[in-house]
């Protein structure tokens, strides 16, 4: 049985292969953002142009990032992955991401079987919004007509969290399902032992991020990481070439992965492969991420987050995730010393430490979703096929 996966951002993409990895069936997969490497080894052919957008999928994050895509190819772009889909015949389908994708995948599958796994959308984003701010996230922030319109054609909805399995049944979608955090499944164990290098106390991890925000806010990270009593640790997913320019701090290659900065006497260590490993030794965390920063709500882990120019962590989407973390996420403007200031008094204050620490472990969830999906698609997969046998 020909089964596609139809994703649209890197988030997405790793959902999608771990749901695919987990089923005994061929894959084939469309990314609609980026190139789609989480395929890479699990899906036998990534159909589409595999391009990359200047925004990195945030085409409506900003007027900058419309235009810069638009500029790219973006329409073209669109196009071929339209007639991927028209052409790639499957006998199944499995989208993960919005209800744009969704829309991708309704078309390739014409009647087959269609699930949907929708990271993106969660009751907690309507908390506290403005109808403004509705409006102008209303796909995101909840489930639209149009994409409940498309659900009447999918055999299964999961959704991210419990109270958006009750807003969508709520909505009239009875095959909705959920069977815990998407987020979290996709963190794996820590990778290494890191204490030969940032030593056994607890540390502060720094999370800049992948999309290009990490230009402003990692700079801004380390100037507040002096005035903190915790050993600030940067969890890299670049090249060191990739690194912004860090004034004032002097650095060194400690070993393969591994970079020593100093400043004033304060060492802060930036690790690539080890964003685990620095989670589950961190008592905060400052954020500029999407999925990274849930995580480390996730454990527990308290975040001060600030906005940056873009392309991802704009006020709007610091606003957003506000909303989704609620008391586990605490926003502060981007200045170091006002992002060190909301940090001290969160590392502090003991009862504001607890509550944002529950906040977190509640809003995010338990580990389950990606395996709970991948379940559930398998025994409709086999249901179908025994009907198949019998006709």
């Amino acid at each position: 049985m020909k089964l596609l996966f139809v994703s649209n951002g890197p988030t997405e993409d790793a959902i999608g292969a771990k749901i695919a990895a987990s089923l005994s069936h061929p894959t084939w997969a469309l990314p609609l953002v980026g190139r789609g490497r989480a395929y890479e080894g699990v899906a036998q052919e990534i159909l589409g142009p595999r391009k990359e957008m200047p925004s990195g999928g945030f085409l409506f994050g900003s007027l900058k990032n419309t235009l810069s895509d638009l500029k790219a190819g973006f329409l073209s772009m669109s196009l071929a992955q339209w007639r991927a889909a028209l052409s790639s015949q499957p006998e199944a389908v499995v989208v993960v991401g919005d209800a744009y994708a969704l829309s991708v995948g309704a078309l390739a599958a014409r009647g087959r079987p269609l699930y949907h796994v929708n990271p993106l959308v969660s009751a907690h984003y309507l908390e506290g919004a403005r109808p403004l701010e509705l409006l102008l996230d209303w796909g995101g922030s909840d489930f639209t007509p149009y994409e409940r319109f498309l659900h009447r054609k999918a055999r299964a909805v999961f959704v991210r969290d419990e109270p958006s399995l009750k807003r969508l049944r709520n909505l009239g979608i009875a095959h909705a399902y959920w069977y815990g955090s998407f987020a979290m499944d996709l963190l794996p164990p820590p990778e290494q032992d890191i204490t030969r290098w940032v030593g056994e106390g607890d540390l502060l991890a720094l999370l800049p991020g992948t999309r290009g925000d990490e230009a402003f806010s990692l700079p801004l990270m380390l100037e507040a990481a002096l005035h903190l009593p915790l050993t600030p640790a940067v969890a890299w997913a670049k090249g060191w070439d990739a690194l912004p320019t860090l004034p004032g701090w002097q650095g060194q290659e400690a070993g393969p992965g591994i970079l020593r900065l100093e400043k004033e006497g304060k060492a802060a260590w930036v690790l690539r492969g080890a964003f685990s490993a620095i989670l589950h030794r961190s008592r905060l965390a400052l954020a500029t991420a999407g999925t990274a920063t849930e995580q480390a709500a996730g454990l527990g882990i308290p975040v001060v987050a600030f906005p940056t120019p873009g392309p991802q962590y704009t006020r709007a989407f610091a606003k957003r995730q506000k909303r989704l973390l609620g008391e586990a996420l605490h926003l502060a403007e981007p200045d170091p010393k006002h992002v060190a200031e909301r940090a001290l008094v969160l590392f502090r204050e003991e009862g504001l430490y607890r509550k944002a620490s529950q906040a977190g472990r509640e809003r995010i969830g338990p580990p389950g979703g990606i395996l709970g999906a991948a379940r559930h698609i398998q025994e409709d997969l086999h249901r179908l096929e025994r009907v198949r046998g019998l006709c």
